[in-house]
């Protein structure tokens, strides 16, 4: 009887599992290669987007959702790909994470959702990416099951508008004028800066990993990163940083080589592997 049970209980869990897995097929668009691992290429909202598939879908379809320069520091999405996640993009990129790109990436969710990707993702945002990262996350707090922003800009007056320390971007700023329908007074008065949305956030109690170089004026992490951190903390949420001591002259201090990228991996499988 007892064997009985265990065998109709295995074969239920492996029909869940294969059921639930998604595989090549599911896919739409044109099919490449990306670092070994099968890539689609869609649109979405006739938006370019793409979706990296693992070779072994972890169960339940996690996944990692990369905002701007989806290629950079991309050796933890190489170790979660091993683990089973798959790894979404949407190419929204001159838009700064204004309202009209967060229609498409809500869009974008609803779509692959809608194929079967887990309902909670890991939000990935480099750089201008966490401008797209936090106001997602700030409309949609139980779609988000962590976040992992590498020197992400947390309040455009920063950058590109170089209104503080940092060089600025004079060009990116007239751009995200542009693409707000601000003036400069109401870009200045804004108030839904990543570092001012963050109560839902905390409410929510979404987990958060940052990564900064401390030489950074590009996006310089005192106007950045530690005001985010500090008001995150406040309101009760939990917020990591890796510090690197300095980026690269090149870059003003913004590139580095990545130091960590197991524990960035370890990080999101730990809150999206099972959502």
């Amino acid at each position: 009887m007892c064997r009985t049970y265990y065998l109709i209980a295995s074969l239920l869990f492996t029909m869940t599992f294969f059921l639930g897995s998604l595989t090549a097929a599911d896919w739409p668009g044109q099919e490449s290669q990306w670092n070994g691992y099968a890539k689609y290429d869609f649109k979405v909202d006739q938006r370019p987007a793409y979706v990296v598939v693992p070779n072994h879908p972890a169960p339940g379809n996690p996944w990692v959702w990369r905002a701007r320069f989806p290629g950079f520091h991309a050796e933890a999405d190489l170790l979660l790909l091993k683990r089973g996640f798959h790894i979404a993009y949407i190419n929204t990129n001159d838009m700064l994470g204004s309202p009209t790109a967060m229609g498409h990436w809500d869009n974008f969710y609803d779509f692959l959702t809608e194929k079967g990707l887990a309902k909670r993702v890991a939000l990935e945002g480099v750089s201008r990416g966490g401008l797209f990262v936090y106001g997602w996350v700030a409309r949609h707090p139980d779609k988000v099951a962590c976040i992992y922003a590498d020197t992400p800009v947390c309040d455009f007056k920063s950058w590109p508008g170089g209104k503080g320390k940092g060089v600025g971007s004079s060009g990116t700023w007239q751009r995200l004028l542009k693409e707000y329908d601000f003036t400069e007074a109401e870009a200045l008065a804004y108030d839904k800066n990543p570092i001012d949305i963050l109560a839902p956030i905390a409410e929510a109690k979404i987990p958060v990993l940052h990564i900064v170089s401390l030489n950074d004026v590009v996006v310089p992490p005192t106007e950045n990163t530690f005001v985010l951190a500090e008001r995150y903390r406040k309101l009760g949420g939990t917020i990591e940083i890796i510090e690197v001591e300095e980026g690269t002259e090149k870059s003003q201090g913004h590139h580095f080589t990545h130091p960590d990228p197991k524990r960035v991996a370890d990080f999101i499988e730990k809150y999206a592997a099972h959502p």
